[in-house]
């Protein structure tokens, strides 16, 4: 599912990423690293688990339902180790704070002025 309302995401940020991120050489090899370094998070998931149980801590997850990057079953995997943890999952996809920012600021501004850790 793309963006809902794609005249909402901008489409600079494209732009702006290719010269942050792509634009020369040491660029591109700093990105392909973090993106290679992608596969030794698998190996921190036990200990982020295990601080979750630990700590209960208060996890507010906003997801775009349609996001192919952020899938859902993602957030709702925080469920299994915190399980008042808050889900949303919007009619969205991965630029959901461009395309729903009032909505998902209002479920922080909610969040934030109800948890009591």
């Amino acid at each position: 599912m793309p963006a809902a309302n794609k005249s909402l995401v901008d489409p600079s940020g494209w732009k702006l990423d290719y010269l942050e991120s792509l634009s020369t050489e040491r660029k591109r090899d700093q990105q392909l690293q973090i993106f290679w370094d992608y596969q030794n998070n698998i190996a921190l998931y036990p200990a982020f688990h295990e601080y979750f149980r630990r700590s209960q801590v208060p996890l507010l997850a906003v997801w775009g339902r349609g996001d192919p990057c952020f899938v859902a079953p993602g957030a709702e995997a925080f469920k299994a180790d915190l399980p008042h943890a808050e889900m949303h999952l919007l009619d969205g996809g991965h630029f959901l704070l461009e395309t729903h920012v009032e909505e998902v600021a209002e479920l922080a501004r909610n969040f934030l002025t109800r948890i009591q850790w």
